[in-house]
């Protein structure tokens, strides 16, 4: 039989651009002081949990805010190029706002289905659905029966929780619309099935 591995799945901390709504893909933006704040959460709340192993996406957002659970585990962490976030094409660096200006019926479809009508020039989101998703189950092989920390970006972990729980990934912003900077959502992986335990869980009250 399959050990099952808990994998601990949380979004990077606050950046500056998240701060003021603005899509950050594949730009490496930095921490914000809050964002530091939660990433020393997340490392308290690893030290006090169970945690086996820890990965990253390559971004130095995710490095960032794993350092302090690394620290406090004496671990190093794995660096997963699958997990970088999705590229928002056109929309990088700007408010879903600010394209709504200059492109409101494109605005218009990415609302009603942001799969079947990504930004222009964004990555497809089944793409970065598949390759999160294949990341993530790379990670759980890897650690049969462990408990592992997984930090990495909003957009992509939900599309990846979308496609492991067998929820249409075009329905991605509607059934989980945000996921919290610094928060814990843990799933369990046994071969090819997924189980949610929890989502969105603060790291400190």
């Amino acid at each position: 039989m399959t050990s099952a591995a808990t994998l601990l799945l949380a979004r990077h901390g606050q950046t500056v651009w998240h701060a003021e709504n603005r899509y950050a893909g594949v730009s490496d933006v930095g921490l914000t002081d809050t964002g530091r704040a939660q990433a020393e959460a997340l490392g308290r709340w690893a030290a006090a949990h169970p945690v086996d192993a820890v990965w990253t996406s390559p971004l130095s957002r995710a490095i960032a805010t794993a350092e302090p659970a690394c620290r406090a585990l004496g671990l190093t962490p794995g660096r997963e190029d699958d997990l970088r976030e999705c590229d928002f094409g056109v929309v990088e660096g700007r408010t879903l706002a600010e394209f709504e200006k200059e492109n409101p019926e494109a605005a218009r479809a990415f609302r009603t289905d942001p799969v079947a009508h990504p930004f222009p020039g964004a990555e497809d989101p089944r793409t970065a659905a598949a390759r999160g998703t294949a990341a993530l189950r790379r990670i759980a092989a890897a650690h049969p029966g462990e408990r592992v920390l997984v930090v990495a970006h909003n957009t992509l972990l939900r599309l990846v929780l979308c496609s492991l729980l067998h929820i249409p990934v075009a329905e991605y912003r509607r059934v989980l619309p945000r996921l919290h900077n610094a928060a814990v959502s843990e799933i369990r992986i046994t071969g090819d099935d997924t189980a949610l335990l929890s989502l969105n869980v603060p790291c400190e009250p």
